[in-house]
Parts: structure tokens; C-alpha cells; sequence
């Protein structure tokens, strides 16, 4: 039987001008074969609020700094369960849009896990999500945030 440990997070959904997200590429330290991309985000600090977390994750793991304000509501909330580092989580996780004309991404902010399990980023448009063969987290991003960006529904 898996146990899981309960964990509340916070992603952004980083969108330039041109309709591209931007996503980090990452490994887990104990299966570290296992490559995928995923969005900006993490684990909230104790009486975090999803938009004070979101605000800073992205602060630390990009450079860009927004107050929760800016993020506004989430577009998506979901429950996910996944290995990292050996241990296994339940992962409580709510989405924010935020939207730039471009940006720099400066990751000096990373953390020691980060700097050792993250090797590179890139802006992705729906359209490369959708064709790409490569692992992205979560799997449905690139549906979801095609409805993000037309604004074509729930997502």
C-alpha cells in the first residue's frame, strides 16, 4: 500500500505575447532517466495562501515578480499523485495565468533541489505541446490551456 504524503501547491501558467507557456525541464533525483517539463510553481509554506505561494515560486524560480493580486483567480484546480525523491505525494494544486509581453527567466532564486533536479526551460506553444513527444506535466496542459487562452470553457 503507497502512502502518501499531503502537499498544497501553487503552479502559474507564464504566457508571453505570442501564446507560449513557459516550462522547466526536470528530473527526480531518484529516477533521474525520468525527464519531463512542468510548469512554474511548488509547495506553499504554512499559512500561505495558493496566490502569496504562486507569487513567490514564481518570483524564486523565474525572476519575475507579481503580487498574488495580479495573479487573480486560478483557472484550474486539481489532485494529483506522484513520486519525487523517493517519496510519494497527494498534491493539492491550484493554476494562476499570469501574462507578459516577454521575459527573461533568471533562476539565481533556485533552491539546492532545484539547481540539482532542473535542466533548462523554454516557451512552448499549444501547438508544440500537442505534438511533442516529450513527457509534460500535467498531461492535459496542453488542452487546458488551449481553453485558458481562447477562453473557450471550463477548464
Amino acid at each position: 500500500m503507497t502512502v502518501y504524503t499531503p502537499r498544497r501547491a501553487a503552479r502559474v501558467l507564464l504566457v508571453d505575447a505570442s501564446d507560449r507557456v513557459l516550462l522547466f525541464q526536470g528530473s527526480d533525483p531518484a529516477r533521474p532517466d525520468h525527464r519531463y517539463w512542468f510548469t512554474p510553481g511548488g509547495g506553499l509554506d504554512p499559512g500561505e495562501t495558493p496566490a502569496e505561494g504562486a507569487a513567490r515560486e514564481l518570483a524564486e524560480e523565474t525572476g519575475l515578480r507579481l503580487a498574488p493580486a495580479e495573479l487573480g483567480a486560478p483557472v484550474w484546480s486539481e489532485t494529483v499523485e506522484f513520486p519525487f525523491d523517493g517519496v510519494w505525494y497527494r498534491q493539492e494544486q491550484e493554476f494562476f495565468l499570469a501574462r507578459v509581453s516577454g521575459w527573461e527567466v533568471d533562476t539565481a532564486g533556485f533552491d539546492a533541489v532545484e539547481r540539482a533536479s532542473v535542466h533548462g526551460h523554454r516557451w512552448w506553444t499549444v501547438g508544440e505541446l500537442t505534438a511533442t513527444a516529450d513527457r509534460y506535466y500535467p498531461p492535459d496542459l496542453a488542452d487546458r490551456l488551449g481553453r485558458v487562452l481562447t477562453g473557450s470553457g471550463p477548464c
